[in-house]
């Protein structure tokens, strides 16, 4: 899940793809009165947010639902599963009991990208120590 106003994700490595599973992460992830943006995929038809959908089926791949404001696509979605395909692939196959670790990675450097403050945080450390190697030398 992509927040489209935050940019922060929520990403889980789950079994399957069913109703239940999904429902349980929309749930978890979102507040009860958002909007949430789909495909047609039959197991998203049991949240229950108010929900906006585009048929990939019969080549819609976003659609103006004359609002004013919402246009209804999941290309940020896909945009961003892209970007962790992108991520995983220098590390050509690891073991599937390790992918929740490396997608919980990703995720985190997705939602830190939107946090300045978060970000010189974490890299703090990091300077420092650059500094004292360079004074070393």
């Amino acid at each position: 899940m992509v927040g489209r106003e935050s940019g922060q994700v929520r990403l889980r490595v789950v079994m399957d793809t069913k109703t239940t599973t999904l429902e349980k992460h929309v749930h978890q992830f979102t507040l009860s009165d958002c909007h949430v943006y789909t495909d047609e995929y039959d197991s998203y038809n049991g949240i229950e947010r108010e929900r906006s959908t585009v048929a990939h089926g019969i080549k819609e791949w976003a659609r103006d639902d004359d609002d004013g404001s919402r246009e209804c696509h999941t290309n940020t979605a896909e945009g961003m599963l892209t970007g962790l395909r992108n991520f995983l692939r220098p590390f050509r196959g690891m073991h599937k009991k390790y992918l929740s670790g490396y997608v919980a990675v990703h995720e985190c450097r997705v939602n830190l990208k939107h946090d300045e403050n978060h970000t010189s945080k974490l890299l703090a450390p990091v300077s420092k120590i650059r500094k004292q190697e360079m004074e070393a030398v």
